[in-house]
Parts: C-alpha cells; sequence; structure tokens
C-alpha cells in the first residue's frame, strides 16, 4: 500500500509542474490575443499575416493566431481552437491553419533553444547545417500548408459571420471603458482555460503513467538497419537512440565525433534519422498530452496525423538530400 502511494505521490509531483507551466501560456496567450481584439489591434496584426491566409482562403484574423505561434505556440494553438469552436473555420480549414502553423512554431525555437544550445554544442558548421535543414523542414510544410488552402479551402469551410462583431468593432466604434474590454477578455480567457485545462491534467496523468512503466528505449531497435542501408557509420546507432529519447544529449553524444567519424552532412543525418524516431516518444510525452488538451481526442487525433504525416516525408526527404554523394 505505501509503494503505491509513493508512486502516485511521485506521479502527482511530476504532472504538476507540467501541468502549471502549460497553463501559464496558455492563459498568458489567449489573454493577449483577447486583448487586442477587445481593442482593435487584431486589425493590424491580421494586415501583416494576410500574405499567408490569403492565398489559402483563411481569414485575415486565423493569421493573427497562427503569428502568434512564434511567440507561443500554446497561445497559438489555443487562439486557432477558439476559432474552430465559434464556427469560424471547419475541421478542413483548421487542419490547414495548424500546417501553416508549422514555421512559426519552430521560429520561436531558434531563440530559445537551437541558437543558445545546439549550435554551441555541434559547432559553427554542423550547427547551422542542422538548424537550416530544421528551418527548411518547417517551411516546406508551412508552405505545403499554405498551397494545399487554395485547393482545398473555399468558403463552405469558413463562416465569417462567426467573427463579425471583431472586424466591425474596433477603439472608435466601441463605448466600453478600457477596464471593462481588459475584464471581458480576462472571462473569455477563464472560459478557455477551464475547457482545456481538466482535459490536460487527465491526459497528461496518463500518459506519464505510461511512460514511466514501458521501456521506450526498445523503439530504437530498429535504427540499425536503417542506419546501415544509409551507409552511415556505425557509431549512428548510439547516436540516434540517444537522440531519440533527449535531443540535447544526443547532440552532446554526437560531438566528439564530428573530428573524424561523422562529416556535418552525416551528422545533420543522423540527427535528423533520430528525429523520426523520436515521434514515437515524442507524440506520447508531449504531442497527445498538447494536442488532446488544446482540440479534444477526436480532431487531436487528426492534428498530430497530419504534422506527423508531413514532418516524415520533408524530414526523409531531407535527409536523402544530405545523402546524395554529388555536393
Amino acid at each position: 500500500m505505501q509503494s503505491v502511494v509513493a508512486e502516485l505521490a511521485g506521479l502527482v509531483a511530476e504532472v504538476l509542474p507540467r501541468l502549471a507551466r502549460i497553463t501559464f501560456f496558455i492563459a498568458a496567450g489567449v489573454f493577449a490575443a483577447n486583448v487586442a481584439v477587445a481593442f482593435g489591434l487584431i486589425r493590424y496584426v491580421a494586415g501583416l499575416s494576410g500574405y499567408l491566409t490569403r492565398p489559402a482562403n483563411l481569414p485575415d484574423e486565423v493569421g493573427t493566431a497562427i503569428l502568434t505561434t512564434a511567440a507561443s505556440t500554446t497561445a497559438g494553438y489555443a487562439t486557432l481552437a477558439e476559432y474552430r469552436e465559434s464556427g469560424l473555420l471547419d475541421d478542413r480549414a483548421t487542419l490547414v491553419a495548424v500546417v501553416i502553423n508549422t514555421f512559426f512554431g519552430f521560429v520561436q525555437h531558434v531563440f530559445t533553444y537551437y541558437v543558445p544550445v545546439l549550435i554551441p554544442i555541434l559547432g559553427a558548421t554542423t550547427g547551422v547545417l542542422y538548424v537550416s535543414a530544421r528551418a527548411g523542414i518547417a517551411l516546406a510544410i508551412t508552405v505545403t500548408g499554405v498551397l494545399l488552402g487554395g485547393i482545398l479551402v473555399s468558403e463552405r469551410n469558413v463562416d465569417r459571420s462567426a467573427l463579425a462583431d471583431v472586424d466591425a468593432a474596433g477603439p472608435e466604434g466601441d463605448d466600453r471603458t478600457r477596464s471593462e474590454r481588459v475584464r471581458e477578455a480576462a472571462a473569455k480567457s477563464w472560459s478557455t482555460l477551464r475547457r482545456i485545462v481538466p482535459r490536460l491534467a487527465v491526459v497528461y496523468t496518463l500518459v506519464i503513467a505510461f511512460v514511466a512503466n514501458y521501456d521506450v528505449e526498445s523503439l530504437t531497435a530498429v535504427a540499425e538497419p536503417v542506419t546501415g542501408a544509409l551507409g552511415l557509420p556505425s557509431a549512428a546507432v548510439p547516436v540516434i537512440a540517444v537522440y531519440t529519447l533527449d535531443t540535447t544529449a544526443g547532440a552532446v553524444a554526437i560531438q566528439p565525433l564530428l573530428d573524424g567519424t561523422f562529416t556535418p552532412r552525416t551528422a545533420v543525418a543522423t540527427l535528423l534519422i533520430g528525429g523520426i524516431l523520436s515521434f514515437a516518444v515524442s507524440t506520447f510525452r508531449r504531442s497527445i498530452p498538447f494536442q488532446y488538451g488544446i482540440w479534444g481526442a477526436s480532431f487531436g487525433t487528426k492534428v498530430i496525423a497530419v504534422n506527423t504525416a508531413l514532418k516524415l516525408v520533408f524530414i526523409s526527404l531531407t535527409v536523402a538530400l544530405l545523402l546524395v554523394p554529388a555536393w
């Protein structure tokens, strides 16, 4: 009995910090977006994002959420979820918006992780090549989303009347005081938190319990035949195994081997293969809790499937390009 209580206490201790962190970002991001709407600022931001949304047949307001992702992935996704639940976007249009989101979700990691952490570990040549490869993959997915929107999204997938008040009301046409606008933004944000956070708490608890009782390292056993077929050094197998579980540790593992065992191209290809295999782990640790918390299980599964499929395709193409012997 005591061991069960101890395990539950440890599980709660691991879940609460994660839940608190993501709740903070949701609250801050959604509140900022609601304040922007209340004060009419959305009109100016939406104008900048039209270069993305209009070719994809999406309303300009959706571009605000997409650009918000560059500052906070959680806030960007939560705002898109609001647009979907309000009826502005149907499922198809929302999926297109999520795909377009990809590059902007990557941008924030450039400043918070890739430049200050990964490039110093890998060195200038390999580090910059790796970050450039990741940027190219993310940008290719975003461009794909814009193209898919132009083909698959039409007026049938968008109900622009759902946010008619956002377009009509600005600072000049709104007689509410500043404090009233802020209070209304806070009320809308609280409604979003009440809907999303309970789902996050349940899913995070279940996922962390699963990871704690399952040997995720066994997932990397498929790496060896892949690296052999691609002509990568045998040292790529343990690097991929480590990278699958922790990206920073994987970079640290390959760094001493950059002088002779790996060239910059084979090093980046190895890390990208590790990234492919890490999807199995990151899906359980991060994607399922996050996406199910934002969208619910049904639509969250669609978002995960689309994101994963596109990443697998473009990472695989990038690996193939890196291993072409001609350059």
